[in-house]
Formats: structure tokens, C-alpha cells, sequence
């Protein structure tokens, strides 16, 4: 069914509109091959720290950071170098391989905020077992060098939806800018996590376009996030999702993507339940564990007993 490049956009489709369950089960089993093939049995699980929160003046409907949303909240300014340091150190004792240094807004002050956070990302780098990655919105090439001379592994930029979605989704930047920041590191041989969010009202076609759009990319790692409505965003009473579509999403992605790392990131708790662990079974080798960005996320400690449940390992 598929092969080193994948299957055809046109299968993924069809593999979302599966409604006979053996097949789709099928499907299931072919993806968990895939990622044994070239994952092995090993879940890399991730985590992040939110170093700057709220005060976004982007748009994005599904944000709770975002100019257009009313939720509350605790808003706060970009965070020291020590408390950066603590939580990677902190993500490093959950058993994580990767940290991510994550800012709400457009982008990070080029000056003062960067070198912040450079600092913290290059002691990280040096002092613990962990990788250093960022998420700071759209940057230039000479931000991202500095971050990659500070020690940073990954890049992450989501795309967060389709092309022909995205004008549904936020009206303040272009999905070229998106694109453009992803160019300019992938030009710097920066590694690069790039995903996107489901369940925010796209059609099965737009969550496949967007899929396609990253796999044109040959990123490294595709974390894939499913809609958690938050109270006082624009989608806060989006509910698009059950868990069978979540797993065909991964299985997907997995299916189109077969040597990358499938990532399961926020709103896996609320779209998944009880099914979280057949994530795996659908073809993910990664978790983002602890807290995300405004909601919090399951014990870590569950989260592993899970893997190990599953018959996985951890590295």
C-alpha cells in the first residue's frame, strides 16, 4: 500500500473516508509496520515551555492567546534563562528528548528577547541531556543562524491548517510568510517540526492538502495537534472530532509520510480518551508530554506507563 515516497494524496483521502472497519483496521496495521520499519519500537516523547504568554497580535481563531479571544488566563512577559533552564532541566527528568522553548506572537524581539533565550537554549545544550528546540514564530535567516550557533536541534513552525483553510483560520499573516520561515531554515540545514492543528471545521480534502503541503516540505518531525475548543476563542464550540478520525489522521500521516517522525501533540487527551494509546497502533513514534500552551496535558507519569504498556520503550 505504500511505499519510500508514501501513498498518493488520493489514497490518504480515501483512507479518511473508510467506513468498513476491517479495512480500516488494515490500514492501522500497515501504518504501526511503517513505523516499526523506520522508528523501531522506540517513542520519543517531547515537551515544551510556554516562555511568553498572551499579548499575540495574530488573529488565529482556535487561540487563546490570540488578539480575538476573551479567554482567561495568566499573561505574562518572556521568562528568565533560569526558568527556561529549570524546565528543560525539569523535562529532561520526565524522560523527554526534546525541549522547546516556545513564545506566543508574530515573532520575538530580534534583539533582546533572542538573546534571552539563546543564552538558555546554548546552557541547555551544554549542561543537560536533553535537545534545545524553539518555536518562536516567524523569523529571518539571521535569527534562525543565531539560534542554531546557540546549540538549537529543531526549528518548529506548524502551519496549523490547509492553504485554502488558513484564510478561515487567521487574517493577519500569509501562509507564505509561514512558508518562507520553513525555506529559510531548511536553507540553513536547521531540522524542522512542522504540523498543523485538525478539527477546526476543514474539510477531509483540506486536512490531506495539508499533509501534502508538509510532505513537500521533507521536514523531520509532523506534530499533529487536534482542536481543544477553548472558552472565549472564536472556535469555542468547534466539536469536529471523534477518535476514529484522529487515528485515521495519524495513520495518514504515517501512510504519506513513512520515515517521519508522526508526533501526538495537544488535544490528544480531550479527541482521544480512552483510544490515546492506540495512537501507536496508527503509525505515531512521538508524544508531547506535560503541559501544552494554555491547557494542561496528563500526568507524565501516565503518559509513560502508557508507552511501556503499549510494549514500547522509551530512550
Amino acid at each position: 500500500m505504500a511505499d519510500m515516497n508514501g501513498i498518493s494524496s488520493k489514497e490518504a483521502l480515501e483512507l479518511l473516508n473508510i467506513s468498513d472497519e476491517l479495512e480500516l483496521f488494515k490500514c492501522f496495521s500497515r501504518a504501526s509496520e511503517l513505523r516499526e520499519k523506520y522508528c523501531g519500537q522506540t517513542i520519543v516523547p517531547c515537551s515544551i515551555i510556554n516562555a511568553r504568554c498572551g499579548g499575540c497580535p495574530e488573529d488565529c481563531a482556535f487561540c487563546a492567546q490570540s488578539k480575538s479571544s476573551k479567554a482567561q488566563f495568566d499573561k505574562y512577559p518572556l521568562v528568565s534563562k533560569e526558568t527556561m533552564f529549570k524546565a528543560a532541566e525539569k523535562a529532561a527528568a520526565d524522560k523527554a528528548s526534546y525541549f522547546s522553548v516556545v513564545t506566543s506572537g508574530t515573532a520575538v524581539n530580534a534583539s533582546k528577547e533572542l538573546n534571552i533565550i539563546c543564552e538558555a537554549i546554548e546552557k541547555i545544550t551544554k549542561e543537560l541531556p536533553i535537545k534545545a528546540c524553539a518555536s518562536l514564530g516567524i523569523l529571518n535567516k539571521k535569527a534562525l543562524r543565531q539560534l542554531k550557533d546557540s546549540g538549537m536541534t529543531r526549528y518548529h513552525h506548524n502551519l496549523e491548517t490547509a492553504g485554502s483553510y488558513f484564510g478561515k483560520i487567521c487574517t493577519t499573516r500569509s501562509y507564505e510568510s509561514q512558508l518562507d520561515t520553513i525555506r529559510f531554515a531548511k536553507e540553513l540545514g536547521i531540522a524542522l517540526c512542522v504540523g498543523g492543528i485538525f478539527g477546526m471545521g476543514e474539510s477531509k480534502e483540506q486536512r490531506i492538502e495539508l499533509l501534502e503541503t508538509i510532505r513537500s516540505l521533507d521536514v523531520d518531525s509532523v506534530p499533529l495537534n487536534f482542536l481543544n475548543p477553548i472558552q472565549g476563542t472564536k472556535l469555542e464550540k468547534m466539536d469536529d472530532l471523534s477518535p476514529r478520525e484522529c487515528l485515521k489522521i495519524i495513520a495518514a500521516a504515517r501512510l504519506m509520510m513513512p520515515d517521519k517522525s508522526i508526533r501526538i501533540c495537544g488535544g490528544r487527551e480531550r479527541n482521544l480518551g480512552d483510544f490515546q494509546s492506540w495512537i501507536f497502533f496508527a503509525g505515531a513514534d512521538g508524544i508531547m508530554i506535560g503541559g501544552y500552551l494554555v491547557t494542561s496535558g496528563r500526568e507524565v507519569g501516565d503518559d509513560l506507563k502508557m508507552i511501556e504498556g503499549s510494549g514500547l520503550t522509551i530512550p
